[in-house]
């Protein structure tokens, strides 16, 4: 019985300089979206499922990065405001969300998009690291320029340390 082995062969690389060589297993899918002026990216592998015109139901006391729970394909997800997370600055969303971003994984999160794109194909070394800036914590993973457009590439393992920040809570004293 023959086993199916992935191809790792090197390639020419078109989307960057020509005659560079890449092997293919630096190669990284990402389904860049828009949000403001902002053009954001998260990686394809990340991605369940995105959806359309999704009206979030506003939580009482949520950050603001936290538009609301919407339900996508079964799932009960907190939509953030990407803007929100890498500025600090909310966008104005209306009422009716124009694209949700299903993740996947057990935080159950969704990115909140004006456009989602189609999916784009960047090699791994392109990402300008996050880490360079001294913000290696935050959600922001890097920076990549694609197509004429600079794009922040989302980390999905810290968008939801981001929202929930520690916070001082009130105690119950008895």
């Amino acid at each position: 019985m023959e086993t199916h082995k992935p191809d790792t062969s090197d390639r020419e690389d078109t989307s960057a300089a020509p005659r560079r060589i890449v092997h293919q297993a630096s190669l990284r899918d990402l389904i860049p979206f828009t949000a403001g002026d902002r053009v954001f990216a998260i990686f394809a592998s990340q991605v369940d499922a995105t959806a359309e015109a999704r009206v979030p139901a506003r939580l009482p006391r949520a950050s603001k990065a936290i538009l609301g729970v919407v339900c996508v394909r079964g799932r009960m997800l907190t939509v953030l405001d990407p803007c929100a997370l890498v500025t600090g600055r909310p966008l104005t969303w209306p009422g009716s969300l124009p694209c949700v971003i299903a993740l996947g994984g057990d935080e159950q999160l969704g990115l909140a998009a004006e456009v989602c794109r189609d999916k784009i194909t960047i090699d791994d070394a392109d990402i300008e690291r996050a880490a360079e800036d001294g913000n290696a914590g935050g959600p922001a993973l890097g920076l990549v320029r694609y197509g004429g457009e600079e794009i922040t590439v989302l980390n999905p393992e810290r968008l939801f340390d981001s929202v929930m920040q520690p916070r001082e809570r009130r105690r119950r004293r008895y």
